[in-house]
Order: structure tokens, then C-alpha cells, then sequence
């Protein structure tokens, strides 16, 4: 089955699984998913990721963090770019949403940051997804 957006698909196989409270999830891999896990991983929302091999194709392992009371790390995701809606932003115009605490993640020509460390870098490109 072809994939048409895999960022959404990556967002949401992780909201499928927070949402059932599984422990890990198996996504396709790519060097995109990999830079969103990466800083999902730094901004802890995730525990870890693990980069499987796979026929045809290379499987990334996500393993999800939850609280000590059993709360998912990850309340919310949203794709805000999408392969018939490209969204562009420039490095002022990069939202901050509730106050900071969402995390935007950007894609911009220094690769895949978070909109924090794009705004710190002036730097702008295609708003990917929200996380928080």
C-alpha cells in the first residue's frame, strides 16, 4: 500500500498507540521520520528509538513514554503541512502556542528543528506538525 503523506502516517501510528497505551510502535522509516523521532526523543516526549532492518524496507521501533501515573507524554498531534497544502513560514511568523508548551516542529534548509531553534536561528521553512 502506498503511503501518500508519511508524516501524517508517523503522527498518526504514535497517536494510535498512545491512545491504546502500547509500550513501542513499528513505523516505516526515512530520514524525515527519523529527524521527527529525534526530536521527539530530545523534547521527551518519546523514551527511544531504534532503527530495525526490514524487508523491503528499514522499521524504526518507537518506544512511547508515559508518567508515573500512567498519563501518555504525548497529548496531541496535528499535521499542519500536507502534500496538497504546503505551509511556509518565516522565522516571525513560526506560532508559540499556548504559552511555549507546544512544540513545532519546522523543516527548513539546516534540516528538521524544532520552531525554538528556528526562531533562535532566524531561520523559516515548511511548518511540518504540532506535538504536544
Amino acid at each position: 500500500m502506498t503511503v501518500t503523506d508519511p508524516i501524517a502516517d508517523i503522527l498518526t501510528r504514535i497517536r494510535n498507540a498512545v491512545m491504546v497505551r502500547h509500550d513501542a510502535v513499528l513505523v516505516p522509516a526515512s530520514k524525515m521520520k527519523l529527524a521527527i523521532a529525534k526530536i521527539l526523543k530530545e523534547e521527551g516526549f518519546i523514551a527511544d528509538f531504534e532503527l530495525l532492518r526490514g524487508k523491503p524496507q528499514r522499521v524504526m521501533k518507537v518506544w512511547l513514554r508515559y508518567m508515573e501515573d500512567g498519563q501518555p507524554a504525548i497529548t496531541g498531534l496535528k499535521r499542519v503541512s500536507r502534500p496538497g497544502l504546503r505551509v511556509y513560514v518565516g522565522s516571525s511568523e513560526i506560532p508559540r502556542l499556548y504559552g511555549g508548551m507546544v512544540v513545532s516542529i519546522v523543516s527548513s534548509d539546516q534540516g528538521v528543528i524544532t520552531g525554538h531553534q528556528a526562531r533562535r536561528q532566524k531561520l523559516g521553512g515548511e511548518l511540518l506538525c504540532y506535538i504536544w
